[in-house]
């Protein structure tokens, strides 16, 4: 298929977006707070704020004081909850922009109170390692809880997608460290996309979905599915006829063994196309699987198309969908040995980017 493209664009499909978050919310049944970190993961959080809004979360989740801080500019009003423990000098601006910090230790809990308090979330730690006060020790800040209640509290599941019990064993340890302090709070959250897709109508007062929003499942099991959302393309820029012995690439780590026709797209991992994906990927052009031929490069990708019809000018489909086949974000991380979500958040700046519309 021939378009007027000139090199790499990510098409976003916002009317997915929001058809993934409506699927979300219909089935937990209670609010949603969507995360929208990391740039909306690398697709754009003002679109994605567009699409989302409709649907009257309660507030949307960041990860650090900048991406609150945007959300502010961008018009938000809905509360903005900050998942990434804070220093104290972040604390003043996390106030000015009326963010909701989430806070675990002592130390913590005392800064936010000597800066003047406010809403804040109670992080509780019950498997991850990674971030607020461990289950077990919650009993130990009830005290504080008194002086400075929480607005809601939280935990974070490690394995959500997995069938192995840690679930429902990280559920039985958070009730365990809400019972322990003096008062439930308001808010209590705890599943994300692939516990909502496994679980159904929530316990919880918030559900925080993610990765299902922007297109990536929880895996063929899943009770639900989301629509894609990403289509990332590029076109052909040169084609050429190779004989036996020639080779393709930065150290010549493919050399045909008979004669070849290989494609050259306006791609590279600069653009946040793996490099890992060298003879391992393949992508769509006209419907058609063409695997890549060679190491991918910082600004260019070469396909083999000895059995595909197609000319300079044509798109070749990276990830999304051609015709009636479709590259899932899921396969492409697959093949390229990483997570989806590290792959839709390193798709860079310099890849266009075009939006479909969402309801308003």
């Amino acid at each position: 298929m021939k378009h007027s493209l000139a090199r790499a664009r990510v098409e976003i499909d916002l009317g997915a977006l929001q058809r993934n978050g409506a699927s979300l919310a219909r089935r937990a049944g209670v609010p949603l707070l969507p995360m929208i970190k990391a740039d909306a993961y690398g697709l754009g959080a003002a679109a994605a704020l567009r699409a989302l809004d409709v649907l009257e979360p309660w507030g949307y989740g960041v990860a650090t004081v900048a991406e609150g801080e945007e959300l502010r500019h961008l018009g938000v009003t809905r509360p903005v909850v900050v998942f990434t423990p804070l220093l104290d000098q972040e604390l003043t601006r996390v106030r000015s922009a009326r963010l909701t910090p989430t806070l675990g230790f002592p130390a913590e809990i005392e800064a936010w109170r000597s800066a003047g308090g406010g809403a804040w979330h109670l992080s509780i730690d019950t498997g991850m390692s990674r971030a607020g006060i461990p289950w077990r020790q919650v009993s130990e800040i009830r005290h504080l809880t008194e002086l400075l209640p929480p607005e809601g509290a939280f935990t974070h599941f490690h394995s959500a997608e997995l069938d192995d019990g840690t679930l429902e064993a990280q559920e039985r340890l958070f009730r365990e460290a809400v019972a322990s302090l003096p008062s439930r709070p308001r808010l209590l959250h705890a599943a994300n996309s692939a516990a909502i897709a496994r679980q159904g109508r929530s316990d919880w007062d918030l559900v925080r979905p993610g990765i299902f929003l922007y297109g990536v499942g929880s895996g063929s099991s899943a009770a639900i599915q989301p629509e894609p959302v990403v289509n990332l393309r590029a076109p052909i820029v040169e084609i050429r006829d190779l004989q036996a012995g020639d080779t393709v690439s930065y150290d010549a780590t493919l050399r045909v063994e008979r004669a070849a026709r290989i494609a050259t797209l306006a791609i590279g991992y600069a653009d946040g196309y793996p490099r890992s994906l060298s003879e391992r990927g393949s992508v769509l052009v006209g419907g058609t699987l063409a695997p890549i031929a060679g190491t991918v490069t910082m600004d260019m990708t070469m396909i083999d198309v000895t059995t595909v019809r197609c000319e300079v000018g044509d798109v070749a489909t990276l990830i999304g969908r051609a015709g009636d086949t479709v590259l899932t974000v899921e396969r492409v991380a697959d093949d390229a040995g990483m997570s989806p979500y590290e792959l839709i958040t390193g798709l860079r700046s310099r890849v266009e980017r075009t939006y479909t519309g969402a309801r308003s």
